[in-house]
């Protein structure tokens, strides 16, 4: 992802999935002059795959301001996949709750 010009910043971590178990989820964090939408994370995708084996592309993308940090600058992937197994949990639960 990072060679991909609209992508300042990205991280990438396990998202529990339904029927897969676990897929790949990408968080990044756009280059200026770039918008997230649709069409972005499809050609995003799109650029992994060309880039690395068909299976590791990121099957979900959020766009983020931030990526949260370690004091030394390392990013946190250990609460992204929190993030998203509360989500998910959430989702799978309580279909009323919103992801704030």
């Amino acid at each position: 992802l990072k060679e991909h010009p609209a992508v300042a910043e990205s991280a990438v971590v396990g998202s529990p999935d339904e029927v897969r178990g676990q897929i790949v989820k990408a968080f990044v964090v756009l280059a200026p002059g770039y918008n997230p939408s649709p069409e972005l994370a499809k050609e995003l995708q799109e650029h992994v795959r060309r880039v690395t084996a068909p299976y590791k592309y990121p099957r979900e993308i959020e766009f983020v301001e931030t990526l949260p940090k370690t004091i030394s600058g390392k990013i946190r992937r250990v609460e992204l996949r929190e993030l998203e197994r509360h989500r998910k949990l959430g989702q799978s639960g309580q279909s009323g709750q919103s992801g704030a």
